[in-house]
């Protein structure tokens, strides 16, 4: 792939109490003709996640046309799995109205640093607001998955939903401190909401230098799959972009070079490339991705081309 990159499209003013920084995880979804929306998540003083979205031109991405004015999923319960933040990672339609919103919640803990589970919520007036289907995980911990189930991308096949998340139940240490090991699995559900206690795994750690993948998307073709993915390595101490590609979707070639985005010398991305979702818009593809610091400055968008 080749990536022509049109630069940042938005980052928050910080004017709201729920939204003083950042701009992170970009989901794209076509709302209409005329409009992409972009579901992401800004953080209050307490570096909590929120979801709320930025509407952007199907024919300019760059041109901003509309956002929130209010969280459209905010921060769950004093005790539940996303009390501490939430981020937006799919977005399903069930009807013309019916939305469903897949995401990750974070916990912070006192033994290990935190813990990170998925949920569903649900919208019925296209897409803006949403609430909790259930107050509990959808993905919740198991005997092998006990840390972490989050990253959840799920794609409507005819009477099946299909996911791809990141699990684990270990960490390492780096540069003394405890970071995050994890796998990305597969799994499959009848409703969108009952999943199984554990994935099939479809990408695992095999680098030395890695230590976990991060945010999977997955673009279904004709006749093929493409997964583009984060990739957190050691040496870096920060995230790249790896990619594979697929005949059915769960068996999975590795092939991190040919994604085509990393890192430039612009002090927005000089360090990190991240959370890419792509999106296809009347015969024109779009990425839009996090540089460093996992959203800090905004999120930008960029144009496949031949």
């Amino acid at each position: 792939m080749k990536w022509r990159k049109l630069g940042i499209v938005w980052n928050t003013d910080g004017q709201q109490p729920w939204s003083r920084s950042h701009a992170m995880g970009p989901t794209p979804f076509r709302l209409d003709t005329d409009t992409i929306r972009v579901y992401l998540t800004t953080l209050d003083d307490e570096g909590r996640g929120c979801a709320t979205y930025v509407d952007v031109s199907a024919q300019d991405p760059r041109k901003v046309l509309a956002v929130s004015e209010r969280p459209v999923l905010n921060v769950g319960e004093p005790g539940a799995f996303d009390d501490n933040g939430l981020m937006p990672l799919s977005i399903v339609r069930l009807s013309d109205d019916t939305l469903y919103m897949y995401y990750s919640g974070f916990e912070i803990c006192h033994r290990i640093r935190y813990r990170i589970f998925s949920g569903v919520a649900v919208s019925r007036d296209g897409g803006q607001t949403f609430a909790r289907l259930r107050r509990t995980p959808i993905l919740d911990r198991s005997d092998t998955e006990m840390f972490f189930r989050g990253g959840p991308f799920v794609l409507k096949d005819k009477d099946r939903f299909r996911m791809w998340y990141v699990a684990g139940s270990s960490w390492t240490d780096l540069n003394g401190k405890a970071m995050p090991v994890y796998d990305m699995k597969y799994a499959e559900s009848k409703d969108g909401i009952t999943w199984p206690s554990e994935g099939v795994t479809v990408l695992a750690i095999t680098q030395e230098d890695e230590h976990g993948f991060g945010r999977p998307w997955v673009m279904q073709r004709s006749s093929s799959f493409d997964l583009c993915y984060s990739v957190r390595r050691k040496s870096l101490a920060a995230y790249r972009m790896g990619y594979a590609s697929s005949s059915d979707g769960q068996i999975w070639h590795r092939q991190d070079d040919l994604f085509g985005l990393d890192v430039s010398d612009a002090l927005f991305e000089n360090e990190a490339v991240m959370y890419a979702a792509l999106i296809e818009v009347d015969g024109k593809e779009y990425c839009f991705y996090n540089g460093n610091g996992f959203g800090r400055d905004g999120f930008a968008v960029a144009e496949r081309v031949a």
